[in-house]
């Protein structure tokens, strides 16, 4: 079942090997079915250079294995929860990128320095609280994406398709796994040009001003965005 997806998700996991967003087996791409009834996602620990198509688990949205002989990747139970509170959401990647990462590890959001940042991203990149010794405890993965949704209460997570999760990794999002795939490599590329803003700054590095923001973003964005073909 769902052959054609589980080739989708496989492609989109090779393409996190290529832009060098993972090493070793250190990230996974899912993808829900248009119904929202299924997902199909990285397996466990397996070496992306043998990973075919068959290889891919499909799971209901309770997380039950409903095709697939390898066990489902360890996160999830993240993902399920970012589908089940963000609906516009049709694919979840998850890395541990070297910048993105490390701005998670320092609790950082990712500010808004500048129009390569506002061009995918309305705003900083949040980076989300800790999670509590009984969150972890209880249900680690699960509640992982629980705190996700908790960041974004007060944010479209259409308009930030990304966040960082403290002490984590980051996690983004699209409407499809090749656009998810995007924002995750875009989120890294803004993270280290961060990095250098920071470290080359003769002061302290401010984010954009908001109507520049507001111009690049809504060039791409919304229904009046002119960037690109008809």
């Amino acid at each position: 079942m769902l052959e054609e997806l589980k080739q989708e998700v496989l492609q989109a996991n090779l393409k996190l090997v290529e832009y060098g967003l993972v090493i070793l087996t250190w990230g996974n791409v899912s993808a829900i079915t248009a119904d929202r009834k299924y997902v199909v996602i990285k397996p466990s620990g397996v070496d992306y250079a043998v990973m075919k198509a068959e290889d891919m688990v499909v799971t209901d949205l309770d997380g039950h294995v409903v095709e697939g002989t390898l066990r489902p990747s360890s996160d999830l139970d993240t993902h399920l929860a970012i589908y089940r509170a963000f609906p516009a959401v049709n694919a979840v990647v998850h890395t541990h990128s070297r910048y993105a990462t490390a701005l998670a590890q320092a609790e950082r959001s990712l500010p808004c320095y500048g129009t390569t940042h506002a061009d995918t991203f309305y705003g900083e990149v949040p980076c989300t609280r800790h999670l509590t010794a009984e969150e972890v405890a209880e249900n680690y993965e699960a509640n992982t994406g629980v705190v996700i949704a908790e960041t974004f209460r007060e944010k479209d997570p259409q308009a930030v398709p990304a966040v960082l999760v403290r002490k984590h990794g980051p996690f983004a999002w699209g409407p499809n796994c090749r656009k998810a795939v995007e924002t995750a490599l875009i989120l890294e590329e803004t993270a280290y040009m961060a990095l250098l803003t920071e470290q080359m700054s003769q002061r302290s590095a401010e984010p954009a001003p908001q109507y520049l923001q507001d111009k690049h973003y809504f060039r791409k964005h919304g229904p009046n965005a002119t960037y690109g073909q008809k």
